[in-house]
């Protein structure tokens, strides 16, 4: 029996306990994640899923995938798309349990004219700009419209005339009657309904009023039976609202509870600045491997299971905080360190010439696949007279604990012999273009029978067997810790990295990745963790470097 003690439950979880313990909700849990289906979702997304599912998942409850769709002109069929496959992608199963608020629109319509006959809904024919100057401030109360007295049976009428689309669009809207005078802005009166000649992405044109979110989404959790309505904070001021619509109505009543949404440094969550990104072509689209959204990780290289790793270890808490992306980005070091394979690639190739090795002939060395899991095995790597190793492995004149190659230093090359330089040739701007060599052969797998050490070991492939590729090194996509900064005048574009992405061309890489599947993730040694990109093809291989072995702008930050 395992002595390590249990990880304690977050508030939420001892919310549901407390609620099971009391026989609430028939001692059931049910979850959902609304989201609205006006933009791909992001790592913030990420968070709201694994807790949501998670929630469910280990109460043995049901969850829901739900579609916010109630704002037409905004939405669309790809992102529905694509919500649904990444929701997938990350491992939520909503079994049959498939919903849109547009399948509730009639029984939304039929809420509201329920809520006119109690006198507590009213038609209003004042401009949104007019609406907005009557709610008061924080220190004042606001006004009430001219038109919240109207009568029961004028309202049914105008709200039926609504529907039937004799209005143009804003010049009316139907409006909860609350208080003006409330210190929650959100209970002066909201909107419920406005007039809007918009095509919807699947009702078409049979509806041209469409519900608000505040309206909507109460009523949608109540018709699907959710027990735990988990929402991100800044709906908490919102909640009012949400009970009281549901308690007006007198119908079933969940709970919505508020936690803190996910904030990374050097990232930007607005779905509207990632649309501008996409639209201004800042990057190549919504799953360009340096944005936040899901697909974008997932192309980069990301794993579901980093992902949902990095959501565990950072917990749910009730106060907003900003998480270190260093964290995303070690979840996904630990993942990969177990299951990646390990492959050598020379991203910026210096010639070798070992001088001794016979000509014309190769032979073929065991490599290890991943010295973490001994069930992956070895693999043959070919070796020949001519190999390529990184130009940053040697050096003419080496600085001190410059380990790597260097005249008459010998080193080992990984998996296969140990090696000495014996000269170099330049070309005629100074730059070093091949190294010349001899070896041991006595050295063969990489140790010596002599005992002899040596202290660096870089890594190379044979020229002759190598596989040309193109090899994309991503870095952070905005070189300020805040980029979204409210207090910061500055446009949120002024700080992105020029040096977000690297395309390194002409780099050298084992033959077997010639064939790399889509999801097969790799280590190429001493260098990072890739995955074959979408682009790639066994005639022009394409690699992302998915992270670098170690996070190197901490290294930067500590020289600084």
């Amino acid at each position: 029996m395992s002595t390590t003690p249990e990880k304690s439950l977050n508030f939420i979880e001892q919310i549901i306990e407390a609620d099971l313990a009391a026989g609430k909700n028939e001692k059931r849990v049910h979850t959902r994640f609304p989201p609205e289906p006006n933009g791909y979702l992001h790592i913030g997304h990420a968070k709201s899923i694994c807790l949501n599912f998670g929630t469910a998942q280990k109460y043995n409850g049901r969850f829901n995938l739900r579609f916010d769709d109630t704002n037409p002109t905004k939405e669309d069929t790809e992102y529905v798309d694509s919500i649904i496959e990444d929701v997938r992608w990350l491992g939520g199963d909503w079994e049959d349990r498939l919903f849109f608020a547009s399948d509730y629109f009639e029984r939304f319509y039929e809420y509201a004219v329920a809520l006119i006959q109690k006198g507590k809904a009213y038609v209003c024919d004042l401009t949104g700009d007019e609406i907005r100057e009557t709610r008061g401030t924080p220190a004042s109360p606001g006004t009430e419209s001219p038109y919240r007295n109207r009568s029961v049976e004028e309202n049914l009428d105008l709200f039926s005339r609504m529907k039937a689309g004799e209005f143009p669009d804003g010049a009316k809207t139907l409006r909860a009657k609350i208080d003006m005078a409330s210190p929650n802005f959100n209970l002066r009166d909201p909107v419920m309904y406005r007039i809007l000649h918009a095509p919807h992405h699947r009702t078409g044109d049979q509806w041209c009023i469409y519900p608000m979110y505040d309206w909507a989404h109460g009523l949608e959790d109540s018709i699907e039976g959710i027990t735990h309505s988990i929402c991100t904070l800044e709906f908490e001021h919102h909640r009012p609202l949400y009970d009281w619509f549901l308690d007006a109505l007198e119908i079933y009543h969940p709970q919505q509870i508020e936690f803190a949404r996910l904030a990374l440094n050097y990232t930007v969550m607005s779905k509207r600045k990632l649309l501008q990104l996409v639209k201004e072509r800042y990057v190549s689209g919504w799953d360009d491997p340096r944005m936040p959204t899901i697909c974008g990780l997932r192309r980069r290289g990301y794993t579901p299971e980093a992902i949902r790793e990095f959501c565990r270890r950072i917990g749910v808490a009730k106060f907003n905080s900003t998480i270190d992306v260093v964290q995303l980005e070690n979840s996904l070091r630990d993942d990969l360190n177990k299951r990646a394979r390990r492959r050598m690639g020379v991203l910026r190739p210096l010639k070798v010439v070992i001088e001794n090795y016979p000509e014309g002939t190769a032979e073929q060395l065991e490599a290890v696949n991943n010295p973490e899991n001994e069930a992956d095995g070895t693999r043959k790597i070919p070796f020949s007279r001519v190999i390529y190793i990184e130009q940053d492995d040697f050096r003419e004149e080496a600085p001190k604990k410059y380990y790597r190659l260097t005249p008459g230093r010998e080193v080992r090359l990984r998996y296969a012999y140990y090696i000495t330089c014996t000269g170099f040739t330049k070309d005629a701007d100074g730059n070093v273009t091949e190294v010349r060599c001899t070896y041991d052969p006595a050295t063969r797998g990489g140790s010596s029978p002599d005992g002899r050490k040596v202290q660096g070991t870089i890594h190379w492939v044979s020229a002759e067997h190598a596989v040309d590729a193109e090899v994309r090194l991503y870095d952070r996509l905005f070189t300020k810790e805040n980029p979204d900064d409210p207090q910061d005048p500055a446009d949120f574009k002024t700080c992105l990295n020029p040096a977000s992405l690297e395309a390194v061309t002409g780099c050298k890489l084992e033959p077997s990745l010639k064939e790399a599947k889509r999801d097969e993730h790799f280590q190429f040694e001493r260098i990072g963790y890739f995955l074959a990109d979408i682009d790639s093809t066994p005639e022009k291989p394409v690699f992302n470097r998915a992270v670098s072995l170690r996070d190197s702008w901490a290294k930067q930050e500590k020289k600084g």
